[in-house]
């Protein structure tokens, strides 16, 4: 009896895993010109199935249950769709209707549940890969900086520092598919070629994200086609050296799919000019000043040449539609190569993560999803040395390991509510040579909670909290609520969301040297986490031809991590002519108004742009915050056409900055620029391969900040310059 009461349990288990099983295949085409749509998503109503449309438009779904199933159809282009299929159907054909902004997106990042971007409780808004490809964008940075007008980003010798809405990067959290990067080169290595789509919300989400996720939130959503065979490559040089190669090479065979892909970025060093810029510091103020008579020629470069490869591998398998695993792998390397007649050292950074995942859907109201992710990053000194000389070798600088564990459920309740519960274990480890820590580790658990709500038929209501054990900080906990009301074709939103950042180990431990001059920052136990208010304000209309969205928001930070300057005496005895301490000093308030839009205008003709407005205060000194810029401008003009296999493309995109405040150089500030890109973009859909040349002309007007090196730049492009790309994507 027993003996068969254990085969009955494995013949069940069997039965779950084996049962009847079906596909269904198709084409996606466009209602108006009867094209294949390529790149379209096509998902399966209560299940995790799921696909996208090749270059032929063409579709397939796997091991389906026996039965109806009802396929929502997405494209950036097209009105969403959904459509009733009986299972084993092999000739289902479906017209999507041509959009001609997009409405019908669907984002994750703002509640960590699915949404339609119209019907989202928080606002987010989005680029898309066409947004990128149209534009013929190589970088992150290009596109963030080009196409959202709250990111501005600066370059020193030691790396890019981002910024979004006066914020800096410290403030902001950025996910690949919701897993948090770490390490100093984070948007440097997302492979542009394979982006599906970049999330971006504004504003605290520590109740979602945990620490650091006080400025906001970047998630880079990435290709997950799922086709038999999806070949491509994009390759684009411009001058100075500036190239870039994408190669991504997805198979799906059954159950088993894979993705890979592959990313070269490289580009030589420039001057914009020959002269080194002096500085002398007031002794009362601490503030620096430019001294133009001691100028000196120098042979330093505003951006030094440099080199990085990033490969991504990814695979999974589907048991059957609601159960499937996942394992994932990444390297980066980067480095930078600097005169060896001005510099005594390079630097070397370089990035491994690893991760598992399950995900589980126990019915169509219930789903689960486990997760395992490490990402470590290490950051080196590599010495230059000249023919004759004995190489020094490479020194660490710093070494960060960091590891997160988390587990979701996600949970249905009747047809108006929707509750999200999860855990979060996160460990964090830093080791440095040069700051002489051998290893220093912090881990924090949390726990999360959300409830999405449907009050009545036009109103939706979001509340959420996040409780937090740190180690060293003990606990605390982040509330945030977020209401939309929909009215016609109006949406209007309003949420409040508490920031929670806890001081990071090289804040804690690390004591800095400066390399350039006699400067010491020691470390500091004592630090407290930083927290924030955010509160925001929004409108948005939405039409078939036409989308406009206003925000308004307020985000009050307090026990910020600031410097503070030691005397004299205590630099002294510490061996150094100066010397500062991080310390929970500062308060800032950031007040501002962003405003999008985007318009088809007919004929192929469409328009769009960005303004962001910045009131920032560092309350402490009653300053504005360092870095930051009160107006942005960004704006674009799109027309499109096709001539039976053949379609061109043609973007102008632009970018209006003020001129950027710094604490640093503070009668020195970064100046107003301009730049403008003209892109054309050629496509020829051939019988087995998509032909896709590009040609176009960046910094249009021959904008240049070519004041001396050391200078507040404001842009480090080398001026007006042309660029060739070509985009192969192979059919199947």
């Amino acid at each position: 009896m027993k003996r068969k009461c254990v085969l009955a349990a494995v013949l069940s288990f069997l039965v779950v895993c084996v049962y009847a099983q079906v596909n269904i295949s198709g084409k996606v085409v466009s209602l108006e010109t009867g094209r294949p749509v390529d790149g379209a998503n096509i998902r399966v109503d209560h299940s995790l199935a799921g696909c996208s449309t090749n270059a032929k438009g063409e579709f397939m779904l796997r091991n389906l249950p026996a039965g109806e199933h009802v396929l929502r159809v997405t494209h950036v282009s097209y009105v969403p769709q959904s459509v009733l299929v009986k299972d084993g159907k092999t000739d289902v054909r479906i017209r999507l209707e041509d959009s001609h902004v997009n409405i019908g997106q669907v984002v994750v990042t703002g509640t960590g549940t699915h949404h339609r971007l119209t019907d989202s409780p928080v606002p987010v808004s989005v680029i898309t890969a066409k947004d990128i490809r149209e534009a013929n964008l190589s970088t992150m940075e290009e596109v963030l900086t080009k196409m959202n007008p709250s990111f501005a980003f600066v370059t020193s010798g030691m790396g890019t520092t981002m910024s979004l809405n006066g914020l800096n990067d410290d403030y902001i959290l950025v996910l690949e598919n919701g897993k948090r990067l770490a390490g100093d080169d984070r948007i440097a290595r997302i492979n542009i070629a394979n982006i599906k789509r970049i999330e971006i919300l504004n504003g605290a989400a520590s109740a979602l994200y945990g620490s650091d996720a006080i400025g906001g939130v970047i998630n880079v959503i990435t290709n997950d086609s799922k086709n038999a065979v999806n070949l491509s490559n994009d390759t684009r040089y411009g001058s100075k050296g500036r190239f870039s190669e994408a190669v991504n090479a997805d198979f799906s065979a059954g159950k088993f799919s894979s993705y890979t892909s592959y990313q070269r970025l490289q580009a030589e060093g420039w001057q914009l000019n020959a002269l080194a810029a002096s500085y002398a510091t007031d002794k009362k103020t601490r503030l620096k000043y430019r001294t133009p008579e001691k100028d000196k020629p120098t042979g330093k470069e505003a951006s030094t040449a440099y080199y990085s490869n990033t490969i991504n591998q990814r695979f999974t398998y589907e048991v059957n539609d609601r159960l499937s695993f996942g394992i994932r792998g990444s390297y980066y390397n980067w480095k930078n190569d600097r005169p060896v007649t001005e510099y005594k050292y390079n630097m070397k950074h370089e990035t491994y993560t690893y991760g598992a995942e399950l995900k589980y859907m126990i019915h169509k109201s219930a789903y689960l999803a486990a997760d395992f992710y490490s990402d470590n990053f290490t950051s080196r000194y590599d010495s230059i040395w000249k023919p004759g000389e004995k190489p020094l070798g490479e020194e660490t600088r710093k070494r960060v390991r960091y590891y997160n564990g988390s587990l979701k459920g996600i949970f249905k309740i009747g047809q108006s509510q929707k509750f999200s519960i999860g855990l979060e274990y996160v460990k964090e480890n830093l080791m440095s040579v040069s700051d002489k820590l051998k290893g220093e580790n912090m881990y924090t658990m949390a726990v999360f909670a959300q409830d999405e709500i449907r009050l009545f038929r036009n109103f939706q209501a979001v509340v959420g909290v996040r409780y937090v054990y740190n180690e060293y900080f003990k606990n605390y906990a982040t509330p945030n609520v977020a209401l939309r009301y929909k009215w016609k074709d109006f949406n209007f939103r309003a949420s409040y969301a508490s920031g929670f950042r806890t001081p990071t180990l090289s804040q804690l431990y690390a004591t800095d040297i400066a390399k350039t001059t006699d400067m010491i920052t020691i470390a500091n136990l004592h630090l407290k986490p930083e927290k924030s208010d955010y509160f925001m304000l929004n409108i948005e209309y939405v039409h078939q031809r036409f989308t406009l969205s206003v925000s308004g928001y307020i985000n009050e930070i307090r026990d910020m991590i600031a410097y503070r300057q030691l005397s004299p005496e205590i630099a002294a005895e510490l061996g150094h002519d100066e010397a500062q301490q991080r310390d929970n000093i500062a308060k800032a308030e950031v007040k501002g108004v962003t405003l999008a839009f985007n318009a088809y205008i007919g004929a192929g003709f469409s328009i769009g742009g960005g303004y962001n407005f910045m009131d920032t205060k560092d309350k402490t000194t009653n300053l504005p915050i360092d870095k930051s810029v009160k107006n942005v401008w960004t704006a674009n003009a799109r027309w499109g056409g096709h001539w039976g296999c053949y379609r061109l493309n043609i973007n102008l995109n632009g970018r209006i900055q003020e001129g950027r405040y710094s604490r640093t150089y503070y009668y020195d500030p970064a100046p107003h620029f301009s730049q403008w890109d003209l892109n054309t973009r050629h496509s020829f859909y051939l019988k087995s391969v998509v032909l896709e040349p590009g040609f176009g002309i960046e910094n249009l007007f021959d904008e240049v900040d070519d004041r001396p090196w050391n200078s507040n730049y404001s842009t480090l492009h080398p001026g007006r310059s042309l660029y060739v790309s070509l985009g192969v994507r192979f059919k199947h």
